[in-house]
């Protein structure tokens, strides 16, 4: 950490710093108490997050989170490459949950261009959302006990995550960065192992998952750490524009799945875990409980989901398959021209927005009628998350700075677009 001056602080920073006391300026802060910089450079800030601290002692008195530091102008690249060529880069979003970020993509595309993917690719991709909601939410739970001094549940997290990876690289051919979903539909079936990959993970899953949890919430140290730590009111969450389970551990009952249901979600039987804490314990509770509704609305995928195409036919604005283009000239042509000029929607605006791992991921896209977007915007859940920083921190230790970060659960990927 790096002690500050006023000339290393820039102006508005210095404001948000002091707002709260205005008689108070920022050379009586300097003399009395320090200016430090956590990160961008930090292991605990997840990523390069700079968290401006304002201390008292060890006491955090007020904090800004500065953002930006990994912008990689993915909003602007959109508008200068067709919606097909910008799919493999909503993996790099929320890079944890790749195949999630796919989807929400797809989705908005689609409601675009006025065309539905087939019911059996709905139901492929529904259970790839899931699977991302378990690697993050594992991820999640993991960095989260790492954080306050736990490594072993961090190994065991990871574990189980790998299991998930090894049946993406069964469906898609890739473990990580995988532009599985494509508008229209998905890339590949879901063979017959990969299904019995999933049942055997499933089975086994809550077992697993109850070991952790014997491991953490019986740690006096990691409850202790957590409990009456970063406290947000229901009040606050929702005017300061949280969302995902950093919302719901603060009793706000809101699941887009629920409250704008997308592909079937409305046809699954499924919980949503609130908790009115409010603090980082209530956000841990939240994610572990979701791990558990997500198997259950996986294996009622594996049960429901039909035979039948896993691409729309739609040939003027959903990619043909390549054993078609090899064999007839029409596919052939549009093949080309959805290639070099891309689809050409309707001029208009569409947002469409789905539940990721960590919160409401949408994509808000303005058509000028071209084969490119003419504008396009990203509401990343991490993004509104980490407004919430400077109030969960006031009040706190300097620890517990890396506590809080690590209830948000933050990715900068998709917080810097």
């Amino acid at each position: 950490m790096e002690r500050l001056t006023k000339d290393d602080v820039h102006p508005s920073i210095v404001k948000a710093l002091l707002d709260q006391e205005t008689n108070v300026t920022f050379e009586d802060a300097l003399e009395n108490e320090m200016i430090l910089n956590m990160g961008p450079q930090h292991p605990a800030t997840h990523g390069v997050l700079r968290v401006l601290l304002r201390l008292d002692g060890e006491t955090v008195v007020a904090a800004v989170p500065e953002l930006g530091y990994l912008h990689r102008g993915y909003e602007k690249m959109a508008e200068n490459m067709s919606y097909y060529e910008y799919l493999p880069h909503t993996d790099r979003l929320d890079y944890i949950a790749p195949p999630a970020n796919n989807t929400a993509f797809s989705l908005a595309v689609e409601k675009l261009y006025g065309i539905e993917a087939p019911p059996r690719a709905q139901w492929i991709r529904m259970i790839m959302s899931e699977l991302s909601r378990m690697t993050s939410h594992l991820v999640a739970i993991g960095a989260l006990a790492m954080d306050v001094g736990a490594l072993t549940v961090f190994l065991w997290a990871l574990r189980e995550r790998e299991k998930i990876l090894n049946t993406y690289d069964i469906i898609c051919g890739a473990r990580f960065t995988t532009s599985y979903t494509r508008i229209g539909g998905v890339a590949a079936d879901m063979p017959d192992e990969a299904v019995r990959m999933i049942k055997e993970f499933l089975d086994q899953f809550d077992d697993k998952l109850e070991e952790m949890e014997n491991m953490l919430n019986t740690n006096r140290i990691f409850v202790e750490r957590l409990e009456g730590v970063g406290v947000m009111s229901r009040e606050d969450a929702i005017s300061l524009g949280a969302t995902g389970p950093t919302l719901r551990g603060s009793g706000v009952e809101h699941d887009i799945r629920r409250a704008s249901p997308y592909m079937y979600y409305d046809q699954v039987d499924f919980n949503i875990p609130v908790y009115n804490e409010g603090d980082s314990l209530a956000r841990y509770f939240v994610r572990v409980d979701e791990l558990r509704e997500s198997v259950k609305i996986i294996y009622q995928c594996l049960d429901r989901m039909p035979k039948g195409d896993i691409m729309a036919n739609s040939p003027k604005k959903v990619l043909p398959r390549k054993t078609e283009i090899y064999t007839k000239m029409e596919e052939l042509i549009h093949d080309f021209m959805i290639i070099n000029f891309g689809v050409k929607p309707p001029v208009g605006e569409v947002y469409h927005s789905v539940e990721n791992p960590k919160g409401e991921l949408g994509f808000y896209i303005v058509s000028k009628g071209e084969g490119h977007p003419w504008k396009m915007k990203i509401k990343s859940p991490s993004f509104s998350n980490l407004q919430t920083l400077g109030h969960l921190v006031k009040g706190h230790m300097i620890s517990d700075v890396v506590a809080i970060i690590g209830s948000i659960d933050p990715v900068m990927g998709e917080a810097d677009k």
